[in-house]
């Protein structure tokens, strides 16, 4: 069975340069990520491979799940671990052709009929959102809320990673929900200690899911 994290950090050096894609692996992973999630929407694309490779290198050494966002010739370039891909990027059914049957592929949705389209086209999970407003993705759609949330967890089999506006005050009600996890971009990227800001998200995590213990 694939392994499907619960905390997923994206790394993103758009939002802010101070840190690096590596450093921020290297930073979230210290704070208890365990899926680190690739995402840069332009440049070079050697460049991108390039800093894929090294982020891949970084994720098998501690045993976390390394995925790239959007890119599907990053993710067969590097061998990485899954791809996520939007509604409007390379098609799940052929991405699961190309890639194979043992390589994650995670579907973004922001509405119940977007999330039955992922289960129908064979996504492994589903990232939901925005949860909560976000001001980290310049086409995210309208907020919604915990209850359609809850309601995609009802009707979808997949775990269902909730995204937009999660922060350690709010990982609680997400998970409440029924979430199977979080993914953050600026929760992490964009804070001036993302190892700190990982670890209030991983202690979180661990309280909603086990009432105390670790996730």
């Amino acid at each position: 069975m694939k392994r499907i994290g619960r905390l997923h950090v994206l790394t993103d050096v758009v939002l802010q340069s101070r840190f690096s894609h590596e450093e921020l692996t290297r930073l979230a992973m210290a704070g208890g990520a365990d899926t680190i999630q690739f995402r840069q929407k332009t440049g070079s694309t050697r460049a991108m491979i390039e800093a894929a490779q090294r982020m891949r290198r970084l994720c098998e050494k501690e045993g976390v799940t390394f995925i790239v966002n959007d890119r599907i010739d990053v993710a067969m370039a590097v061998k990485a671990h899954g791809v996520h891909l939007g509604q409007d990027d390379f098609p799940i059914p052929l991405a699961r052709e190309i890639l194979g049957p043992k390589v994650v592929i995670g579907g973004s949705a922001a509405t119940m009929d977007e999330a039955r389209i992922c289960l129908a086209e064979g996504a492994d999970y589903i990232g939901f959102g925005p949860v909560f407003p976000t001001a980290s993705k310049d086409d995210a759609g309208p907020v919604s809320g915990l209850e359609i949330l809850e309601e995609v967890v009802r009707a979808i089999p997949l775990p269902v990673i909730a995204i937009g506006g999660v922060s350690a005050e709010n990982t609680g009600d997400v998970m409440r929900a029924g979430a199977h996890g979080i993914a953050v971009i600026s929760a992490v990227c964009c804070q001036s200690d993302p190892e700190g800001a990982t670890r209030a998200l991983y202690n979180a995590l661990g309280e909603a899911v086990t009432g105390g213990a670790d996730a």
